[in-house]
């Protein structure tokens, strides 16, 4: 199994650790202490030497920060984790703050009125980050302070860092050659006036050197740091004992291999100007710069928008890690189908999904942890499974089942909300609800230039006429053969970058009731140009339109879909989108499967 069920949250541990900062808080003459949820190279996901937030706090989710003064801890989450973290963290040592809701600069003002010192190691945060809170606590006396990690400093048996192969990723399911990435980025460079760009985002390095790594579980990327020149040339920095294991693709065309022990000197031979992405950088890089006297040019990381916008040769091989992937699952869904309420476990599901994946012989991790909350823990929207909370799945329950597959071609993604027994009338009302706003996004049309803020709304609209919601964006971007989650693409009223045609999306709409169930319904998506409409107006259709082309195909559950409460098109859509199901995936299942997905995606 890639994934266990070991209980990863010890809160008992909080307090004496919390304990041990302050001392250390003590002696470093500081008056609070930032602990985030990061690493020195500012990607989503860290290593077990990394996960120093969940180490002091007992907190394991995917986001979030805590801010310790002497008197008091504040754990920072949103939405996905309030839950979450009052059930992992010691609540008599730790105080779960709404975030963002609550900024961190006004909590530290209520903390420190006085002001005071606020030490940070300044690997672990973003230039941007640090500049917005020193802007926010501008007058207030409180001063942030650059200081070598107290955290690292009390935790004697810190794991080590990571030291995953590094492997090459073939050309022709990426698209393009290294050298080919690398020639245009340059020349991007060249036309800004920028020498050089500094890389510490692993999936970008991963995907401008076609390569990819094995330092974070379910996500196929190296720890690693580069310098991209405007000459085509590249530097890459790794763990000295990686070196000698690197493909040959690391160390010929114009590429070269370092100790990332050379990394700090190296960035102090730089030409100037520097291309840095205050959003990813961190400030001991920009501190070294700034020493040495090399100026900074502002801009965002240059492989972010080429990796997102996929090319014709990525979307094709994700396709075909889909079919693949949706064949597995609907193979897994079949065998749940067949289980007696109260007989199962979310375990079990979770054991039958991954077997079914590797079934396919192509599975070489799974994509994220699985998700199977079964009746109240369907309502953690970010719930793990462990030996501890396993729950026995029981007549009435809902089950939400979200998962994926990291295969060579494809990065997948799918969520489905699936009644064990039979569903209640409150149930089916929620779980329609969400369906008509997954069906929205699934539908649309839009001009060139709209974000995904402009798209979010649509997605809620049918909870919102019902007073529901959910605190979660409806979704994020995915890469190929890289991370579930991809930025800067993203369905959400905080994104604000244009979408374009390449990028893959999640489409995941939501609702979860604290205590009783959660509902979550998910597709992934790519943008495509769309066609013209008969009668369209000729200025628009010049003007280009986009759509999005589904990528997943498993049956929407139809025991809960409440069909009088959809609209004709919407009833439409479904039908036509099971009978996909059918055509995609049938070919690919054993007898039994196949029956079962003929009666699952039967017409409405």
């Amino acid at each position: 199994m890639f994934q266990s069920f070991e209980n990863k949250s010890s809160p008992e541990q909080g307090p004496p650790r919390l304990a041990a900062l302050r001392e250390a808080m003590a002696a470093a003459q500081v008056d609070g202490w930032l602990v985030p949820r990061a690493d020195v190279h500012q990607g989503e996901y860290v290593a077990p030497g990394d996960e120093r937030l969940a180490w002091l706090t007992g907190f394991t989710g995917s986001a979030g920060f805590a801010a310790i003064t002497q008197d008091k801890a504040g754990v920072f989450v949103d939405g996905r984790y309030r839950t979450q973290v009052r059930s992992q963290t010691d609540t008599g040592a730790f105080q779960p703050v709404d975030w963002p809701e609550t900024k961190l600069a006004q909590w530290l003002r209520a903390a420190l009125p006085d002001g005071g010192r606020v030490g940070f190691d300044p690997w672990l945060h973003t230039l941007k980050e640090m500049d917005d809170l020193a802007r926010a606590l501008s007058g207030t006396g409180i001063e942030c302070v650059p200081h070598a990690n107290l955290i690292d400093s009390i935790w004697p048996d810190r794991p080590a860092p990571p030291l995953g192969k590094i492997t090459t990723y073939p050309d022709d399911l990426a698209g393009k050659t290294s050298a080919e990435k690398r020639a245009e980025l340059a020349e991007r460079l060249k036309a800004q006036g920028h020498r050089a760009a500094v890389l510490t985002l692993p999936d970008s390095i991963a995907w401008l050197l076609n390569i990819r790594g094995a330092d974070i579980p379910r996500n196929p990327i190296p720890h690693a740091f580069a310098i991209l020149h405007d000459d085509t040339r590249v530097e890459l920095y790794v763990h000295p004992d990686k070196l000698d294991a690197l493909p040959a693709n690391c160390t010929k065309d114009g590429v070269s291999a370092h100790a990332d022990t050379g990394f700090t000197a190296a960035l102090t031979i730089l030409l100037s100007p520097v291309r840095i992405d205050p959003a990813s950088i961190p400030v001991a890089v920009v501190e070294t710069l700034r020493q040495t006297g090399i100026d900074a040019a502002h801009e965002v990381d240059p492989c972010i928008l080429p990796k997102a916008c996929k090319t014709e040769a990525e979307i094709a091989a994700t396709r075909a890690a889909h079919l693949r992937d949706g064949a597995a699952v609907c193979e897994a869904l079949s065998w749940l189908d067949a289980q007696a309420p109260g007989t199962i476990t979310e375990m079990d599901v979770v054991t039958r999904l991954e077997e079914a994946r590797r079934a396919t012989g192509k599975l070489l991790d799974i994509s994220f942890d699985t998700i199977a909350g079964g009746g109240p823990n369907g309502a953690l929207a970010h719930y793990r499974v462990s030996e501890t909370s396993n729950r026995t799945l029981q007549e009435g329950d809902l089950l939400v089942l979200d998962g994926g597959g990291q295969y060579l071609d494809g990065t997948t993604d799918i969520t489905r909300t699936l009644p064990i027994g039979t569903p209640g009338t409150d149930e089916r009302a929620a779980f329609t609800r969400v369906l008509q706003g997954m069906i929205a996004i699934s539908r649309l049309r839009f001009p060139k230039g709209l974000a995904g803020r402009d798209m979010d709304a649509l997605a809620r609209y049918p909870l919102w006429l019902a007073d529901q919601d959910y605190a979660h964006g409806t979704g994020h971007g995915v890469g190929v053969y890289l991370c579930v989650h991809e930025g800067p693409q993203r369905i959400s009223r905080a994104s604000e970058t244009p979408l374009q045609p390449g990028m893959i999306l999640s489409n995941e709409p939501g609702y979860y009731r604290e205590g009783h169930f959660g509902i979550r319904i998910e597709n992934l998506l790519v943008v495509q140009h769309a066609a013209p409409l008969p009668g369209s107006d000729p200025a628009d259709s010049a003007a280009g339109r986009l759509a999005f082309e589904t990528l997943n195909f498993v049956p929407i559950d139809r025991r809960l879909i409440d069909v009088a409460m959809l609209a004709q098109p919407e009833i439409d859509w479904i039908n036509a989108y099971h009978a996909q199901c059918r055509e995609k995936i049938s070919p690919l299942l054993g007898p039994d499967a196949s029956e079962w997905l003929d009666r699952a995606a039967a017409p409405l």
